[in-house]
């Protein structure tokens, strides 16, 4: 670990890579304190944004919150369901959690929901774990070192397969686009109809980053608002394994510099990086 001059404490790869296997034990134990909750009876409230929170995404966050103090406790942690307690704008490096990606869904009875966890060094994405708990998946990517894709029983980790991310579709063959099931908007309805043929795939939650990593889809994109924590863990990964996160003008994104709300005001996960010119 390294001192960034006044930019507060900061995680190179390597200590990255030291941190991976546990901080995916954390991802996996949060997922199976999910998985715990009986859906049919947990508690739903309603945050300041209208957006629902249950008893699993507190207990995910508990698990993850609790675990990175003990394990880096120097570094900020920024959690959706601790927001109101962050102090922007963060410098050198800093946890991205989102304990329940996908709440909707996981309400709704279905199984695409997922528990994100970035770490972020100087404003981008270095590694990232998105835990599915209830496919029993876990994609996960250190920038600069690769991506893999592990199942997971019970909380037992299988054997990681490598994953990269697929060239642009050849002439002639379609686009296949992951898309979200709960939040469409006509700007990203227009991109993707911009691609004739496209076939979407439509999924929930960072299960969609997951997908264009492994390469079952060439693109996702979301050109309308989301927040830091939705994005950051899946950006790692998706990078990781090959691919590039934009906005519509090609651009990179930045995290922690103290957006209001911790916007991403729209981005497109390319999987041929070629592809984003």
């Amino acid at each position: 670990m390294n001192e960034a001059r006044s930019s507060g404490p900061v995680i190179d790869r390597d200590a990255a890579a030291a941190l991976m296997e546990p901080l995916t034990d954390l991802v996996v134990q949060a997922g199976a304190a999910i998985l715990a909750v009986n859906r049919a009876a947990m508690r739903i409230e309603g945050k300041v944004d209208g957006s629902p929170v249950t008893e699993a995404d507190l207990a995910a966050d508990r698990i993850i919150g609790e675990g990175l103090a003990r394990l880096v406790p120097e570094l900020p942690a920024l959690s959706e369901e601790r927001v109101q307690l962050a102090k922007p704008p963060y410098g050198g490096s800093f946890f991205l959690i989102d304990p329940l990606d996908g709440t909707k869904e996981f309400v709704a009875g279905r199984d695409e929901f997922t528990v994100n966890l970035a770490l972020v060094t100087n404003g981008a994405p270095l590694l990232g774990i998105v835990g599915a708990p209830a496919l029993g998946l876990i994609w996960r990517g250190l920038v600069g070192r690769g991506a893999e894709r592990l199942t997971v029983r019970d909380t037992s980790l299988g054997v990681a397969e490598p994953i990269h991310t697929r060239k642009h579709p050849p002439p002639g063959a379609p686009w296949i686009v992951a898309i979200s099931r709960s939040h469409g908007d006509p700007r990203t309805e227009a991109f993707i109809s911009a691609r004739p043929g496209a076939v979407r795939e439509m999924l929930g939650s960072a299960v969609k980053f997951g997908r264009v990593a492994e390469g079952g889809a060439d693109i996702y994109p979301r050109l309308a608002p989301t927040s830091e924590w939705d994005v950051a863990a899946g950006h790692a990964v998706v990078t990781a394994a090959g691919g590039r996160i934009t906005d519509s003008r090609g651009a990179a994104l930045q995290f922690g510099s103290g957006r209001e709300g911790f916007r991403v005001p729209e981005f497109i996960a390319w999987g041929d990086p070629a592809a984003a010119g």
